[in-house]
């Protein structure tokens, strides 16, 4: 294998792969890209077993071969070479492979192709596309609430599934740790009506939000109810899901709610930001005490002592005082992209709605806590 490569187009498609790549893994071959060069260019592949990708860039291919090198170590060293330069890699009798740029030369240890694992697709027999900002809003305004509990490892995932909302045919990603839920969708796209409902582990959202930040036309995904493929541009992601039941989210989403305010966005999340400086670490409480047209913030420790901040909004309800994690609000106020975030209440034991008027497919629900 030989060949010449532009160090901004190869650092662009490692990225993703050694991020891939687990660092404290158990099986050598594991730990390594495996690299392709024929006349179309170099492939790069990368795998933990459970997920595969895949990125294609362009090269000046003189030799055709492939090899497999240490991933992390490839992308330091490629990410470390000079700007602007060009890369020659070229593969040695002895399996090597040379990393030459300008006066840089690098020398490293490969293992066999043959070894590299090959990651089964299956039958996917689902297929349709989305734009690439719906496929990033769907994960972005759920992977916040994906739960970190590996016992409950049905929750480790975004649910992906078809769902009707008033009569409208919607995709829907949904995320919950029992604490906080985010729910987004989008328009069903053709193809994607009869699609099981599927949980993508975390660990592919984060790959895939990467990938989608890079742009391309469209985002081509195809399911089975084992596997699912995202192909992004030039790169394929290909993952297997959790095999496990989402429970039914519906249940939690509270339809009695009735107590409306809407608060400046940006100030209400310095505020708690502020307020919540009080709080100890292990339960962040701060109480929202709403009456008229004020909202208080207030937070206290025995160690550290009180704060309290006041806030105008609209709201034209009952008084009502609820306690809620201030990590899980500003998670939730990260989303919201309008100038203002609306809040829909029952009583201080009930799960509060929260929208953002400028984005009608996002709805966001928050568990209340004592403090």
């Amino acid at each position: 294998m030989k060949l010449v490569i532009e160090r901004a187009v190869l650092l662009k498609a490692l990225s993703p792969i050694q991020s891939v790549v687990e660092r404290r893994g158990t099986i050598p071959i594991l730990a390594n890209v495996r690299l392709d060069a024929d006349k179309g260019g170099l492939s790069l592949t990368a795998t933990d077993m459970d997920i595969a990708i895949v990125e294609k860039v362009a090269a000046e291919v003189q030799e055709k071969g492939a090899t497999t090198v240490p991933a992390h170590m490839f992308y330091e060293i490629i990410r470390k070479l000079s700007d602007g330069s060009n890369v020659q890699l070229t593969q040695g009798d002895k399996g090597k492979l040379t990393i030459a740029a300008g006066q840089s030369k690098f020398s490293l240890a490969s293992l066999p192709v043959d070894d590299f694992p090959v990651m089964a697709e299956g039958d996917l027999g689902h297929k349709f596309s989305i734009t690439p900002a719906e496929c990033k809003a769907l994960m972005e305004k759920t992977r916040f609430a994906i739960s970190t509990e590996e016992t409950r490892y049905y929750l480790n995932g975004v649910y992906l599934h078809a769902a009707n909302n008033q009569g409208a045919a919607v995709l829907r990603a949904v995320a919950t740790d029992g604490h906080r839920l985010a729910r987004m969708e989008v328009g069903l796209p053709e193809g994607a009506e009869g699609i099981p409902g599927v949980i993508i582990p975390r660990k592919t959202i984060n790959e895939l939000y990467k990938l989608v930040e890079e742009g391309g036309e469209k985002v081509e995904i195809s399911m089975s109810e084992s596997k699912i493929r995202f192909a992004v541009g030039n790169a394929i992601l290909v993952s297997k899901l959790i095999d496990g039941t989402f429970p039914d989210y519906e249940r939690v989403i509270p339809t009695g709610n009735d107590k409306v305010m809407e608060v400046d966005g940006k100030a209400f999340a310095s505020a708690v930001d502020r307020v919540s400086v009080i709080t100890s670490e292990k339960s962040r409480g701060i109480k929202v005490a709403l009456s008229g047209s004020k909202i208080t913030l207030s937070a206290s420790s025995a160690e550290q002592g009180t704060a309290t901040e006041e806030l105008s909004v609209s709201y034209g309800a009952d008084p009502v005082e609820i306690g809620f994690n201030s990590r899980y609000l500003l998670d939730m106020m990260a989303q919201v992209e309008g100038e203002t975030a609306q809040f829909v209440f029952a009583d201080a034991n009930s799960p509060t709605i929260v929208r953002d008027p400028a984005d009608v497919g996002a709805l966001y629900v928050i568990m209340p806590m004592r403090v």
